[in-house]
């Protein structure tokens, strides 16, 4: 691995020290005495998750890095982890696979798909196809409108971790950027975890850890987020703030592809609509 990639592939130890720093107390301590530093301590991780303190002091110095399903759900149990993080700390400690590392080949968006995206865009939604590297892989004329002119960018700055990190047109575009970044830095650490040595994850990885200063705080706090449903609001240089809520749809053709489809909250319809009445006009021109 470069140096550029160094650190981009997530890893169990430093998963599970993240987390037991962030985990609350179980409750007053046996002695009696009140907790200097947050989160718990490695004796207290073992006692709830039923394991020594050897073996949590080996997993978090990454002298050894699988356990079995059964440990890594009391160890998530004990530390009060979700699903998703829950999720992430499987795919940490899965045993290495011969095809790890090799070259992916690259995305192909099924023609199924690409129909589907111009029926949402008949009908006023928004809608485009990630990959889990956070590619942006076909988009309808309204995402376009909406978000980016994904048209005339070059395709490897099709991407949602690079709109938001390093496009001037990205900081603009979300009024809670703060937030928006958060959640693509967890958004790929998830997907490392999931992929592990994927040479084109951990490259992007690598460059915005370099590149933006902003990325690595968001990458170093060690969490993780699986893309779905929500809201998200926009700042649009023609229409001002406005609201979607996204459904996110798994494409039965690539599982590693997810379909989002906006719809816009109340309060945001006008603004939505017109953008459609725009991107009409630039269609029929």
């Amino acid at each position: 691995m470069t140096s550029r990639t160094e650190g981009a592939q997530p890893d169990l130890a430093g998963f599970l020290r993240a987390a037991r720093r962030r985990a609350g107390a179980p409750g007053p301590e046996v002695d009696g005495r009140s907790r200097r530093v947050p989160g718990l301590r490695r004796e207290e991780l073992g006692e709830l998750a039923g394991v020594s303190v050897d073996y949590v002091k080996r997993l978090e110095q990454g002298r050894s890095r699988t356990a079995s399903p059964q440990v890594l759900d009391a160890l998530a149990r004990a530390l009060g982890l979700d699903d998703v993080e829950r999720l992430h700390l499987h795919d940490l400690a899965a045993p290495p696979l011969h095809a790890r590392g090799r070259r992916p080949r690259p995305p192909r968006v099924h023609a199924a798909t690409l129909d589907l995206l111009d029926t949402f865009d008949a009908a006023g939604r928004p809608a485009f196809v990630l990959g889990r590297r956070l590619d942006v892989l076909a988009w309808n004329g309204l995402a376009c409108r909406l978000i980016v002119d994904f048209d005339a960018l070059a395709p490897r700055d099709r991407n949602a971790a690079r709109v938001v990190f390093l496009s001037p047109h990205g900081r603009a575009l979300y009024p809670d950027w703060d937030t928006a970044a958060t959640q693509v830095a967890a958004s790929l650490r998830f997907e490392a975890g999931r992929h592990p040595g994927d040479p084109l994850l951990l490259d992007l990885i690598g460059e915005l850890r370099e590149t933006d200063p902003h990325f690595e705080p968001a990458w170093s706090r060690q969490r993780v987020h699986r893309r779905g449903a929500g809201p998200v609001t926009y700042r649009h240089p023609l229409v001002g703030e406005l609201t979607l809520r996204y459904q996110a749809l798994t494409v039965n053709f690539d599982a590693d592809q997810t379909l989002y489809v906006g719809r816009a909250t109340p309060g945001s319809e006008a603004g939505l609509a017109h953008l459609r009445e725009a991107v009409g006009a630039a269609q029929s021109s």
